[in-house]
């Protein structure tokens, strides 16, 4: 004899399907909103080496005032790619979390229905 009578089961089968749902929709996000961040990241990162190119030609005819600003200028640059990259990587454990915590969800919703 299970624990949980017949309208009991029927309750928490109800809850775990919208439980799944709700969990299938946000990964579903997550990952659109992951995809979009990575080819957002993959098109702009090349900048940064275009940039420091444009800084090499540009060092020859600048004043030392100038070059000072722009290796200042260069150096906030990439902690803007630093930024985005960690972005990219935040919202990948994100997306891999939220896996992990659905699949435990549904494991634990079975253990409860058939025990």
């Amino acid at each position: 004899m299970g624990i949980f009578n017949t309208h009991e089961k029927k309750v928490i089968t109800e809850l775990r399907k919208k439980s799944e749902a709700i969990s299938n929709d946000i990964s579903k996000e997550i990952k659109e909103h992951l995809d979009d961040l990575k080819t957002d990241y993959e098109e702009n990162k090349i900048v940064i080496k275009e940039f420091d190119d444009f800084v090499s030609e540009l060092e020859t005819k600048l004043s030392p005032q100038d070059i000072e600003k722009l290796h200042s200028f260069s150096s906030r640059l990439y902690k803007v790619k630093r930024c985005a990259k960690k972005g990219v990587e935040a919202m990948r454990e994100l997306s891999r979390n939220q896996k992990k915590a659905t699949n435990e969800t549904l494991r634990e919703y079975q253990e409860y229905l058939y025990t």
